[in-house]
């Protein structure tokens, strides 16, 4: 048929098409049916044939003899059938389509989610990651050709999906991705924001593509540990308009900068990778941000009780070096104890795998609820799901599959602990003669304890191993702050001078945490002897002084003893030298110093030019700084219109404290959204905390040098 002709017919289709009467929508595919990608006109629906106010290139017959020439493997008639269905899509960028809406109706055709999101992965799809029609007509074709076991191959409750390029590729534990997907539609359930795109399916790779604009990360991020963002700088879709590249990347920025300044390690993971969609990063932050929700009442402070859980030979402060998930441990094997149990477990994997040890803790903490009927059970898939169901008898069935309580999958099993912890932990208060034994843990609030865990969050970012969790207790034996000093200043440590413990397993807590490969955490580490700790810390002394750093007066031994301020006086020089070495290398591309009155200047003067009227501060101790206003004049001179002035609160220095705590949340958040590392919170700027104010001003100038 010759080109004049093939356009004649496909005129005559269009008329006969729009000139019937509309057609009742065909009922869904049933299970089991057969795929049909190119479905007859009967029984279908009527669908417009122009997208309105499209400017197309050439006719639609035309494209349509054109993208045949290209995919032969496509009829005619199909052709034109792709083109009508493609031209169907909502959008509101003619001739190209999200993704999302792709999918979507590729779905409503009877299509695989997650098989047609895999294969966009290999067609070419620009840089803006809309699709066009030979983009779409490319994934049918895909489609059509490959076979559906091939795309997303499964083995053992892990599914393969593509990575960055075809040679790459990551596996995604499937019991992980839909008992965190439950989490989400469970604690975001009703949010104004988000609540609209929820539940999201648990049995597709949609959470994936649900967090890539960054706001379902935020809320999450929010409940897991409240007033981390202020939502107020969100980006947020409206009402007939998606967000575009840029709102999504600032989004994702908030994400990646908050869960830094919560503790999260996200050494290896970018905005660009949540708004890209990469599964098995997403799926990691996703698990740090619902274990620091879970492990956040793991703490001495809020539960003294926690105190009975110190052996014979350990004090509190023993008990303080424990990270949350050790004191977990220790939670566990106490009741194991207290019910006469002749196991203990030593990680979350290997040691309830079984399920005995879970069915006696279950029992020793609602004996009535809970029986000991599992342990006569001798089919381990059986027993777990007898393990669930009492669980469930006392609202603890979250998190845990039968498959994964078999598997021995830590990040799950350390969820259903954590969770059954925080609801029923079993600890009756302290008695008169334990709470004088227990003593008086220092609060929160105390100056030193919110320095300390600015250092803490800040050594952590660093990569140090193991991560750090007590700040004076961690330090005691010198390697992370030689470590520390090692990633400043690379080179600077000789380690072979360096006394290690033998048989250290630097970074395996985390490692445990963060990699559902490594089953072993153990209650206990290598630790140095005390000779030897010595050494090293009088080695850190030594190579800050080689560095010009004030430490009169410190020694190694007052590391080793834990004196909490000489050894916040040592990592605040440590940080402070950290942000000096930033500046200068962005400033002069060597590594001069820059001074505290230097960063002052630039801060007055940058202040000045987002509001000429700021008052300039004569330090970082400054009254003033108190009302948040200054911080945000600065990020107004450094980006203009950064700043939504209906947001900010005019107040005084003697105003209500509430409201000069909203202006540092509004802060903090946008310098978050402009990509700063921040550590503080607002009350360290509320209650001028100059040394935290300082590394907060230092993040800012950072940002101006890049």
């Amino acid at each position: 048929m010759s080109v004049k002709a093939q356009i004649a017919n496909f005129h005559a289709r269009q008329n006969s098409l729009t000139s019937s009467p509309p057609l009742r929508p065909s009922s869904p595919p049933t299970p089991g049916a057969a795929r049909r990608l190119f479905p007859v006109r009967t029984g279908s629906v009527a669908l417009p044939l122009e997208r309105p106010s499209s400017p197309p290139s050439s006719s639609p017959a035309m494209q349509a003899i054109r993208l045949q020439k290209k995919y032969p493997e496509v009829s005619q008639e199909e052709m034109f059938d792709l083109i009508n269905r493609f031209n169907a899509i909502p959008t509101n960028s003619p001739g190209r389509v999200d993704k999302s809406a792709v999918i979507s109706s590729l779905q409503q055709a009877g299509e695989s989610y997650d098989r047609v999101r895999e294969t966009l992965k290999d067609v070419s799809v620009d840089a803006s990651g809309k699709v066009e029609l030979e983009d779409y007509v490319e994934l049918i074709a895909k489609l059509k050709k490959q076979a559906p076991q091939s795309v997303l191959p499964t083995r053992g409750g892990k599914v393969t999906v593509r990575g960055s390029n075809a040679n790459v590729s990551h596996t995604i534990n499937e019991d992980e991705r839909r008992e965190f997907t439950n989490h989400i539609n469970g604690v975001l359930d009703g949010d104004p924001d988000v609540g609209s795109r929820l539940p999201i399916p648990t049995d597709t790779m949609q959470i994936f593509d649900e967090c890539r604009d960054g706001l379902i990360l935020c809320k999450l991020i929010n409940d897991s540990v409240p007033d981390t963002i202020d939502t107020r700088v969100l980006n947020k879709p409206t009402k007939g308009k998606a967000l575009n590249a840029f709102q999504i990347t600032e989004n994702n920025n908030i994400v990646i900068t908050s869960a830094k300044g919560i503790g999260c390690s996200v050494v290896n993971i970018g905005s660009q990778d949540i708004s890209e969609g990469r599964e098995h990063l997403i799926l990691g932050l996703i698990w740090q941000i619902i274990r620091k929700g879970l492990l956040a009442n793991v703490d001495i402070k809020l539960h003294p009780e926690l105190y009975r859980l110190c052996e014979d030979d350990e004090t509190i402060e023993d008990l303080l070096k424990l990270t949350p998930d050790q004191i977990l441990l220790r939670w566990f094997n106490y009741h194991l104890k207290q019910a006469g149990w002749h196991r203990r477990v030593n990680n979350f994997s290997k040691d309830v795998s079984d399920g005995e040890n879970y069915t006696v803790l279950l029992n020793q903490l609602k004996p009535e609820e809970c029986s000991r009927a599992p342990l006569q059970t001798t089919d381990l898939r059986q027993r777990a799901e007898e393990v669930l169901q009492n669980a469930d008898r006392i609202g603890c069935r979250k998190y845990l599959t039968p498959a994964a309580l078999v598997a021995g999958n830590p990040r799950l099993n350390l969820a259903f602990t954590a969770n059954l912890f925080n609801t029923w932990p079993g600890l009756a208060p302290l008695d008169e003669a334990e709470a004088k034994d227990y003593g008086v843990i220092e609060d929160f609030d105390a100056e030193g304890e919110r320095e300390a865990r600015v250092f803490t969050l800040w050594l952590n970012s660093l990569g140090v191993e193991p991560a750090v969790h007590n700040l004076s207790q961690n330090l005691k034996d010198g390697l992370i702050i030689l470590q520390a000093f090692d990633k400043i200043l690379p080179g600077s440590v000789i380690w072979r001078r360096v006394n290690k413990p033998t048989g250290s397993k630097l970074g395996a807590v985390q490692r445990a945490l963060d990699d559902e490969n490594e089953p072993e955490l153990e209650d206990s580490t290598p630790k140095l002897s005390r000779f030897k700790s010595v050494e090293n810390t009088n080695y850190a002394v030594e190579l800050g002084k080689q560095n010009h750093m004030h430490l009169v007066g410190i020694q190694g031994s007052d590391i080793v003893d834990g004196r909490k301020t000489l050894v916040l006086g040592l990592v605040w020089q440590l940080m402070r030298l950290n942000i000096s070495q930033t500046l200068a290398q962005l400033k002069t591309g060597k590594g001069a110093q820059i001074s505290d009155q230097e960063i002052l200047r630039w801060a007055n003067a940058t202040a000045a030019k987002g509001n000429p009227s700021t008052r300039p501060i004569r330090s970082f101790k400054d009254p003033s700084l108190t009302t948040g206003i200054f911080v945000l004049n600065l990020l107004e001179g450094l980006r203009p219109g950064i700043v939504d002035p209906s947001l900010v609160v005019n107040i005084s220095e003697a105003g209500d404290y509430e409201d000069r705590r909203q202006n540092a949340k509004l802060a903090i958040s946008i310098a978050r959204k402009m990509n700063a590392t921040i550590f503080l919170v607002p009350e360290d700027i509320v209650d001028v905390r100059a040394r935290l104010i300082m590394t907060f001003v230092g993040s800012l100038m950072s940002l101006s040098g890049n």
